[in-house]
């Protein structure tokens, strides 16, 4: 029993909020210790190594792995998620979801012109990393709004919770149309034939994990073999999840898989990737700060919060539609903050923009503007939190000209 207890246990703690970003940030430091540490090149040397199959074209190595596959694991859980929150969570209303919606349009579109408007004039060729500061870290963000926005209204997390999976959508699609030089559509196609095929057996009254998951590995395969980026294998799967209770069952699958595979994503998927990914080597490397670099870190800080309070104020200015009770506009400085979070898929973005000839020579330097911009992001966003939370609030938050009521706190 000893066992099975310290098992739910551990599950309980993974899943929560803080728990998710302590691991990613502890998994981040210890590739960065290690890649300038005098053992540098052995962390070079491992991820490096190659390992499977050549002839199914999947001898790959292992930042490539934890790319590749690690990340699918995510991306199907955030898959499970949308495809809920669509069906019935926080974006199956058009007049509650329009104004975070809007805001991670917003929140995308912003920084990406603070991007361009940097390197665009100096450094034409690194153009291509446009979307690298237009990607939420959703685990890191949430992360920081637990341990210092205690006190705060609740509408807040699920303010960030809508924006981030509304940007988690739009990064996806960046990802399988920007990102995709070239597609193989009989791979596709067999692909996406698995994934039907997934689809039709997760939705049957009795189903068998230890059959879906080679149908899923499968369809992952022909996928990452078509050019189109693995991850959307990962998307596309979570999506054929039942989002509404089947069979007489009291959760609908995409609560109940989402439970099931998040001690999965959070505790091991997203800390092997954010250690693959974040070693960058800083001891002896020339050209790390340049435009590359700075327009990130100023895209993640400034771009990210003009975006979302850009937008939002837009939104509710001309548009019928309004913030939540609670929370005004001014609330979502540190919101926007924790947008600029990019961490995970910003490390996956940047891998993918840079590639071949004298870009590559970009990489470094966007890892180090991902890192040390999504630092500060965090450090101003929760200083900012706790700023609010020490600070009286107007009984109408939001100026809709009705009294907040039923305000539930962050504990």
């Amino acid at each position: 029993m000893a066992p099975l207890k310290f098992t739910g246990r551990f599950k309980g703690w993974i899943a929560r909020d803080v728990s998710g970003g302590i691991l990613l940030f502890t998994a981040a430091v210890v590739a960065l210790i290690w890649a300038n540490s005098p053992w540098r090149d052995s962390y070079a040397s491992l991820l490096a190594i190659e390992v499977g199959p050549s002839a199914l074209h999947l001898n790959l190595s292992l930042s490539q792995w934890a790319a590749d596959g690690l990340l699918a694991i995510f991306f199907f859980v955030v898959g499970m998620e949308l495809k809920h929150e669509f069906v019935a969570g926080s974006l199956r209303n058009p007049r509650r979801a329009g104004v975070p919606v809007a805001a991670a349009v917003g929140g995308m579109v912003v920084p990406a012109l603070f991007y361009l408007a940097i390197v665009a004039p100096t450094a034409p060729d690194a153009t291509h990393g446009w979307a690298i500061p237009a990607a939420t870290d959703i685990a890191f963000a949430l992360a920081v709004l637990a341990v210092f926005g205690r006190g705060l209204p609740i509408a807040l997390r699920v303010f960030l919770m809508t924006l981030a999976v509304v940007d988690d959508l739009l990064g996806i699609i960046v990802i399988a149309t920007v990102y995709t030089e070239s597609i193989d559509f009989g791979m596709l196609a067999a692909g996406l034939g698995c994934v039907v095929v997934f689809g039709f057996l997760v939705r049957q009254r009795i189903f068998f994990w230890w059959l879906l998951l080679p149908i899923a590995l499968v369809a992952w395969a022909f996928v990452h073999a078509s050019g189109v980026h693995a991850t959307v294998a990962g998307v596309l799967l979570g999506f054929t999840v039942p989002a509404v209770a089947l069979h007489g069952e009291i959760l609908p699958r995409t609560i109940t898989g989402s439970r099931v595979l998040t001690p999965w994503s959070s505790g091991i998927a997203l800390p092997l990737f954010a250690f693959a990914a974040a070693g960058v080597t800083v001891v002896g490397a020339d050209d790390l700060v340049q435009p590359v670099s700075i327009g990130i870190v100023v895209a993640l800080v400034v771009g990210k919060v003009a975006g979302v309070l850009g937008t939002t104020w837009v939104v509710t200015r001309t548009t019928p539609l309004r913030l939540p009770d609670a929370i005004g506009v001014r609330d979502l400085v540190p919101i926007g903050l924790l947008c600029g979070i990019g961490f995970t898929v910003a490390l996956l973005i940047a891998e993918l923009s840079f590639t071949g000839g004298a870009a590559e020579s970009h990489t470094s330097a966007a890892k180090v503007g991902i890192l040390f911009g999504s630092l500060l992001a965090a450090v101003l966003g929760g200083a900012l939190l706790r700023w609010d939370a020490k600070h009286p609030r107007h009984a109408d938050m939001n100026r809709d000209g009705i009294v907040d009521r039923n305000i539930q706190l962050i504990e």
